[in-house]
């Protein structure tokens, strides 16, 4: 991850449902009962012998969305089929948990608005402010926290669990996102934030900018600290095509680049986990301290981010989804054979899909790709 040569390739797949299909559960399982989804991560750990992986990459615990009842996750069994992947819920421009008028609130006071404003927008079961209390709302403080502590505690475990069992390390540890995919995914929406980039984007800049101290605090406040394992920043709405070259410049950079600079300062890498295509932001991510993030790529080409960053970051990904759910494992292999001598011949690439694997790859085809860079991928 230091952009170096170690003495063979490593491999690191995101693996979320796909761990369920191979451990034989459903969706609706993995997402019901962390217990399974993390017995699940176990099984594929040591049977692929990977490197690194998540703790549980099924992230969502539906016994935590439940006790606070979020309207956001459509439910495996539930609101979409036991065998589909738990999915977000948009809401519509006029039923954005944020409305347009509320930017001096958020600005004021992050907390605050989230806290008094967005929470009970968000939850069955949280009254407004100037409400009378109800139970349900009381006992939802309770049960989430509760929950929130089960939960959240129990990754230390895990990942105990998974050194001992199959010598597995932690791929990541803290979480970040851009203060701009703040406001487009849970408070305004994709479509109430394109509104607003247009009619008011001095107040979505000074929002961005309110929300900076609070997203390097929950960084580093689950950052590694042994400063081995990356912070992992999940981009999602800052590239092509979803807004403009200007926009990303002004806005999404330039409230992100600074948290990312002072992560470093501190000693902590970042994996931008780039989903979707960034090529066209390539210059920027230059514009950002030697081996100061992993970059993985996703849709984007590989071989044209490694001739852009690659002399100054690490590399991951560029293993096609498509290819791992629909292809052949001889097309598998020549995938990784490509992305290897294309990419990784003086070190510093991670082997991983461009996405995270879900229960549509074939268990034939995750084999091929983990067994093939164990053969070849040696310096």
């Amino acid at each position: 991850m230091r952009n170096e040569k170690p003495d063979r390739i490593p491999t690191r797949p995101f693996v979320a449902e796909f761990t369920a299909k191979y451990a034989g559960f459903t969706c609706q399982e993995v997402t019901h009962d962390y217990e399974k989804a993390f017995s699940s991560v176990r099984k594929c750990a040591a049977d692929f012998d990977w490197d690194a992986v998540v703790g549980n990459m099924v992230y969502v615990w539906t016994g935590l969305t439940q006790a606070i009842g979020l309207k956001y996750y459509g439910i495996p069994g539930i609101d979409i089929s036991k065998d589909t992947g738990f999915q977000y819920r948009e809401p519509s421009e006029e039923n954005a948990f944020m409305k347009p008028d509320e930017y001096d609130r958020l600005i004021e006071d992050p907390t605050g608005f989230l806290f008094n404003i967005w929470l009970p927008r968000v939850s069955d079961d949280v009254v407004p402010i100037g409400q009378e209390a109800t139970f349900r709302n009381n006992l939802s403080f309770l049960k989430g926290g509760m929950a929130m502590m089960n939960y959240f505690d129990a990754f230390g475990k895990q990942n105990e669990l998974l050194r001992k069992g199959s010598g597995t390390v932690s791929a990541i540890s803290g979480i970040l996102k851009a203060p701009l995919d703040i406001i487009a995914d849970k408070l305004r929406g994709y479509i109430g934030l394109c509104s607003d980039l247009i009619n008011q984007p001095k107040k979505v800049l000074a929002a961005c900018e309110a929300l900076m101290p609070h997203l390097l605090h929950i960084a580093l406040s689950g950052a590694d600290p042994d400063k081995n394992v990356p912070i992992t920043i999940w981009m999602h709405r800052g590239c092509v095509p979803f807004i403009s070259p200007e926009q990303f410049t002004n806005i999404y950079w330039a409230t992100l680049k600074p948290i990312i600079e002072e992560i470093w300062k501190r000693g902590h890498q970042v994996l931008f986990y780039a989903e979707g295509n960034w090529d066209a932001h390539l210059s920027s991510f230059a514009e950002l301290p030697d081996a100061s993030i992993v970059y993985h790529v996703d849709k984007g080409n590989i071989f044209k981010v490694h001739e852009a960053i690659g002399h100054k970051f690490c590399l991951s990904g560029g293993i096609d989804n498509l290819l791992l759910s629909y292809g052949t494992a001889d097309e598998v292999r020549d995938c990784c054979k490509k992305v290897i001598d294309g990419v990784a011949k003086d070190g510093g690439y991670v082997l991983d899909a461009g996405a995270i694997i879900q229960n549509d790859a074939k268990v034939e085809n995750i084999r091929a790709m983990t067994d093939y860079v164990r053969e070849y991928g040696v310096y």
